[in-house]
């Protein structure tokens, strides 16, 4: 620190500690807390001078007679030339006079207490004598040799305005005659004002001869002297006098003044603070712990923290409850924030850290300093450790494990023991991504997240397994396609009812001859305006249809260009759904439309996972990271560019065409289903929370608007929008009318029931044993893919996009699954309907 460090109160009422030479360095300036007090030059600032009587206000007075000028400019130290007088203090000649080559010899002192290194100025002293003489002088004279800044007062009034202007350190009062001024009333004056907490006033008392007996000094301490000095005027006395005083109590009082200081930033500071002895008992908490804790200082002051008793004012079953969410995998937020919050702790401080407060628990500080004996070794630690704290680009993960680190060193140790498992999770890679036990889990759970949700390596006995050739993509062009207008009537009469949910797509499919992409495409485009968007002709959005459909493989019994209408069909009916509407441009809508009709384009009919473990080449070219995705978008453009005919691209500008390529691709990405959780996570914490928020704090008809106008403020939440769209799009059978859900379940277990057989016959592992067609119980493979991935994210759908009718299909599905499953039925319906 510069001098000694004072505490600010900003015009926003932010409290800041910074060392007065350097008040002008806002780089110096770090901020505390949050308060409304007023800490200057570690004073506490009131109004006590203004509410001195008015008597005592400084006052002008005439010139004292003309005899006491020659007298002071003759005044000499032995062997010393004639002084000079600098202006007085407070302004008047006759009353203050001030030192000024005490100021030239001034210097500043270093100060030592604890952590903090102090720069104290050179110490003030006010002498207060109504005349002078030899006292008066040696006193002068005596300051002068110490280096100190001096003046003199004569009269009680300017004795006060002079102190309160100064606030000196030290005062000394001629107590020997009282004719001129009462020594008492004056220390009484001065005692009455704030800055005088920390000030030492001597009194000057007359010699007392050999045969009178001393008089007591109580008298003088009860006035608020501090000590007397007997009359001595020379000037070796007086300087030893106001030498033992510095070093003395005016030194500790300088370091009283900054552990105030420190104690009153520790009062505002929102961080919980607990000073304890080396045993461990309480000697001081602030605010924050109070609150934290659920006690008031009294209860808490003189007893260990380990001893208080067990109530409900302190949260004793926060770790339990904590516990009981993280096995949940839900996300913990205390119902009583005011008690407990982890945004409340960021001390990095172990000043106050009593020892041995937590079991079991690690710091990273005290780790590196045990860890070894080599002095070299830890400076060069110590040194990392400190440029790893000083990072700039330190990432928001870090951020949050150093917030809980520090929570850590003042919380109880239920609290830190449950931090410590928080820091356990955080440090892993998969922080989306539930995590299964190895016990009593359900072995189809077990199975698709295996299956869906890794990239499925497991080592190989033999060799790479090499995709078989009918692999091969498709890039013909089909015959030429009908226009919209050519469509027969049964085709037509179908397509009307497409804005419903209930949109039979196997019906279309039927009378399609399984090429209902190209019929729905070209309705669901031309009601959102795509052909107007691109600038491109019917017949080229026509081609494009066609060829994209053309490299479905229709032998898949899933991924086909079925499922890819499916997928279309839902995406356009959730961008009719006024939120999401309201929330999107017209570029979002169109990408999304072509993301939907592209996402699994050229689909094998086998998951990621059996591509890595077989080594296919696309496994190889994407590096086993979402082979099929990175394929199905990057094969959909080259499609589309490689012919005029059917490039729907070829006459937007370039700027739209990245913006808009970056946003299919995104979107196509995202159904990938390794980061499923990550971002069903995303959107929950920035779409649903805030706008539940916003909801629940306005009550005005256009609250919704001001929802979805925020959103479209922000670029990054309509990108999750988007995400969650064509995820919810892509998994969305189980929210299908019945039919067609048990239709839906059939096919991708037909699906997962060949990619097993399939590894069978290869020798490679088996992703999802569960799936063997001679045991599998599709009923028990339905619920758990609803329970794992379906239900949480539909409800975080529905709650932004309001789907009732959805909710209501996934209630009634479920339930017919869970009644299969009771029955122990392998079969996709009740025998009551089979029969039927």
């Amino acid at each position: 620190m510069g001098c000694a460090p004072s505490i600010h109160v900003s015009q926003s009422g932010v409290i800041y500690c910074r060392d007065s030479d350097e008040s002008n360095s806002p780089h110096q300036t770090t901020t505390i807390s949050q308060g409304a007090a007023t800490l200057h030059g570690l004073f506490i600032k009131t109004d006590a001078a203004d509410s001195i009587p008015s008597v005592l206000a400084y006052q002008s007075r005439q010139q004292p007679p003309p005899s006491a000028g020659p007298r002071r400019k003759e005044r000499r130290e032995p062997g010393a030339s004639a002084r000079g007088r600098a202006p007085r203090c407070c302004g008047v000649e006759a009353e203050t006079q001030t030192s000024t080559a005490s100021a030239k010899q001034a210097s500043t002192t270093e100060v030592q207490i604890g952590p903090m290194r102090l720069t104290q100025d050179p110490i003030q002293v006010l002498l207060i004598f109504a005349k002078e003489d030899n006292q008066s002088d040696g006193f002068w004279w005596a300051c002068d040799r110490a280096g100190y800044r001096c003046n003199i007062a004569r009269t009680p009034e300017s004795a006060l305005e002079c102190f309160l202007d100064k606030h000196q350190e030290i005062i000394v009062i001629d107590h020997r005659n009282s004719r001129y001024f009462d020594a008492e009333d004056i220390c009484r004056s001065i005692r009455a004002t704030k800055p005088s907490e920390h000030t030492i006033i001597l009194a000057v008392v007359p010699r007392t001869s050999a045969d009178q007996e001393e008089t007591s000094v109580l008298p003088l301490l009860n006035a608020g002297f501090n000590r007397q000095f007997m009359e001595n005027s020379s000037i070796t006395a007086c300087y030893n006098e106001l030498v033992q005083i510095e070093h003395g109590e005016v030194r500790s009082q300088f370091k009283l003044r900054a552990c105030n200081a420190v104690f009153a930033a520790l009062d505002h500071c929102q961080e919980a603070v607990e000073i304890t002895s080396e045993d461990h008992v309480i000697q001081y908490v602030n605010p924050a712990f109070e609150r934290m804790m659920g006690y008031h200082k009294g209860e808490l002051i003189g007893k260990e923290l380990t001893e208080l008793p067990k109530s409900d004012k302190n949260c004793v079953d926060i770790l339990d409850t904590i516990n009981t969410f993280i096995k949940k995998g839900k996300l913990y937020k205390s119902h009583r924030d005011e008690k407990y919050t982890g945004d409340n702790f960021q001390s990095e401080s172990h000043s106050f850290k009593c020892k041995n407060r937590r079991k079991d628990s690690a710091d990273v500080k005290s780790i590196t300093s045990q860890s070894s004996d080599a002095p070299s070794l830890q400076a060069r630690r110590y040194s990392s450790t400190a440029r790893i704290h000083s990072m700039t680009i330190e990432a928001p993960i870090t951020k949050v494990i150093n917030i809980i680190n520090a929570a850590q060193e003042n919380s109880p140790i239920t609290v830190a023991e449950a931090l410590d498992r928080v820091l356990e999770i955080l440090r892993t890679t998969e922080l989306y991504s539930p995590q299964l036990g190895t016990k009593d889990e359900d072995p189809h759970t077990s199975d698709l997240v295996g299956g869906l949700m890794t990239g499925g390596l497991r080592r190989l006995s033999g060799n790479e397994y090499v995709f078989s050739k009918n692999m091969n993509l498709s890039h013909s062009h089909p015959s030429v396609p009908n226009t919209i207008n050519d469509v027969p009537p049964c085709i037509a009469q179908l397509l009307d009812n497409e804005e419903s949910w209930d949109f039979n797509i196997f019906e279309l499919e039927a009378v399609t001859n399984k090429r209902p992409l190209v019929y729905l495409g070209l309705k669901v485009f031309a009601r959102f305006g795509v052909s107007e968007f691109l600038n491109c002709s019917e017949a080229t959005l026509r081609a494009w249809l066609q060829v994209i459909e053309a490299n479905y493989h229709s032998s898949n019994s899933y991924h086909n260009s079925t499922h890819a209408a499916d997928v279309l069909h839902a995406t356009a009916f959730f961008l009719g759904k006024d939120r999401v509407k309201g929330s999107l441009d017209h570029l979002d809508e169109v990408a999304a439309l072509i993301a939907a009709t592209i996402h699994d384009v050229d689909h094998p009919g086998r998951t990621n996972s059996f591509l890595c473990n077989a080594g296919s080449e696309l496994a190889v070219l994407y590096n086993d990271m979402a082979v099929l995705e990175s394929h199905h978008a990057a094969l959909a453009f080259q499609l589309t560019t490689k012919d005029s005919k059917c490039n729907i691209f070829k006459n937007i500008d370039r700027n739209h065409y990245r913006t808009l390529r970056q946003a299919v691709i995104d979107m196509v990405l995202a159904t990938e289903m390794t980061k499923h959780f990550e971002h069903v996570n995303k959107f929950v914490n920035s779409i649903n929370k805030p706008m539940a928020s916003e909801e629940t704090s306005s009550h005005s008809e256009g609250s919704d608007c001001e929802c979805t106008a925020n959103i479209k403020n922000f670029p990054d939440n309509q990108t999750l929008i988007k995400r969650m769209m064509i995820k919810c799009a892509d998994v969305a059978n189980p929210c299908r009318p019945l039919e067609l859900c048990i239709e839906w379940a059939g096919r991708i277990s037909e699906e997962y029931f060949a990619q097993t057989d399939e590894e069978k016959r290869q020798g490679l592992p088996v992703v999802m044993p569960v799936f063997d067609r001679n045991t599998c119980s599709i009923p028990k493979s339905q619920i758990s893919f609803i329970d794992y991935f379906i239900t949480d994210m539909f409800d975080a759908w529905d709650a932004f996009a309001h789907l009732p009718v959805l909710m209501q299909h996934l209630a009634n599905n479920y339930k017919h699954w869970k009644t299969l499953d009771e029955l122990k039925c392998k079969s996709l319906r009740l025998p009551s309907e089979n029969n039927n």
